[in-house]
């Protein structure tokens, strides 16, 4: 592994932090020396088991300010119950509804759908042309979230209204004074969004099988999230379209453009190091590098005393040690370590394996041609440190 290729791969992929948050990311590279630091009322946690410790063991306040919660729910026209503001059997049952979507059976199905996708959107590198990442990972984000929810809407559509309503709710809960035309922002493009996902909505199945829904099998289940809160209109149905929107768009054009730069495709290539590359890629890039959450009750953080009310900032990416490891699949992190990306304990993220399939079918297709990146750049905008622009061609 040559070790000038991952520090032009960091180089590259660290713009995208210091372009859209440069004084909060600046800040936590520069407390990552201690596994947990406090300032003021907030506690930044880096270290891989004071991370943990925060989500398994530490009571925290899911609808408090500034935390997930409470930016799903401006995101999604104020309403609750959208797995991030969940405890509970609320919580467990929704789960389980979109578990069915998740897991391996939903995941094979979802692939069918978007494989031809790909080979479609990739087709122009066999001819020298360009492809910009960006715009597949929006087609294919939205392509998997209508497929899964059972929404007749545009793909495209749905991605960019999901885009929106998340960095419309990001730029209302950024600190300082109160910013209501923001917050107004956020509720229109959340509007948007389930009036979009509404559109040509399948109907739910029905224990008597009256009625058929849009995916067969075990996708069935995820079908019912949009029906079960109300329909499409629902904040489940939105919540979903949201995260794995603004999480596929930020992830997979970070993960191609580090393999390009590193020179990761013979890796690629190989079908026994694919799924570890994938899960190597997904750990130092983490689509989603903080968790803000808030302390429920007084209890400690990696023998750091908390107390209830303080914020916690917990840092993903240093938790997973993507600021000190290379990737590599055949020296490949272990999956405790790895899987800390999609958070831990019961509030996971469910979409893990969708994920990890997905990106290792991306690194599939793009394989043959070893790209690499001819134009890149920033999305300022975004919910989550992203490319508004990648940019690749087949290599000479």
């Amino acid at each position: 592994m040559n070790p000038t290729s991952h520090a032009r791969a960091r180089r590259r992929d660290r713009r995208v932090y210091l372009g859209g948050h440069p004084v909060l990311f600046g800040l936590l590279a520069a407390t990552r020396g201690r596994p947990v630091r406090r300032i003021g009322g907030t506690l930044l946690v880096h270290g891989t088991e004071a991370y943990r410790e925060a989500l398994t063991r530490l009571p925290l306040d899911r609808t408090a300010e500034g935390t997930t919660g409470s930016a799903a729910r401006t995101a999604l026209g104020g309403d609750g119950g959208v797995l991030f503001d969940q405890e509970g059997g609320g919580h467990r049952a929704e789960r389980r509804d979109l578990a069915g979507g998740l897991g391996a059976a939903g995941v094979e199905e979802l692939r069918a759908r978007w494989q031809p996708l790909l080979a479609r959107r990739l087709a122009p590198l066999a001819e020298g042309a360009e492809v910009d990442l960006v715009e597949l990972a929006r087609e294919l984000s939205g392509t998997v979230v209508c497929a899964l929810l059972g929404s007749g809407a545009d793909p495209c559509a749905v991605a960019r209204a999901a885009a929106e309503a998340a960095a419309a709710s990001v730029r209302s809960h950024l600190p300082g004074p109160r910013r209501p035309r923001a917050e107004a922002a956020a509720a229109r493009a959340a509007g948007r969004l389930r009036e979009l996902l509404g559109r040509g909505h399948e109907p739910a199945p029905t224990a008597r099988g009256g009625r058929q829904a849009f995916l067969p099998g075990p996708a069935e289940q995820a079908v019912r999230i949009g029906h079960a809160a109300g329909g499409a209109d629902g904040a489940l149905a939105a919540m979903v379209a949201v995260a794995a929107v603004n999480t596929t768009v930020a992830a997979l054009p970070r993960a191609v453009a580090w393999c390009a730069d590193a020179g990761l495709w013979d890796q690629a290539a190989d079908e026994t190091l694919r799924a570890a590359l994938a899960a190597e890629l997904l750990r130092v890039t983490a689509a989603s590098p903080l968790l803000p959450r808030a302390a429920a009750a007084d209890g400690t953080v990696g023998g750091c005393p908390v107390r209830a009310g303080d914020r916690l900032l917990l840092v993903a990416r240093h938790a997973a040690h993507a600021h000190l490891r290379d990737p590599d699949a055949r020296q490949s992190a272990e999956p405790a370590l790895s899987r800390l990306v999609f958070g831990a304990g019961t509030h996971a993220c469910p979409g893990a394996r969708l994920a990890s399939v997905q990106l290792a079918d991306v690194l599939a297709a793009l394989a043959p041609f070893r790209p690499v990146v001819t134009r890149a750049r920033v999305d300022r905008g975004a919910a989550l440190p992203g490319w508004r622009t990648l940019c690749v061609r087949a290599a000479p």
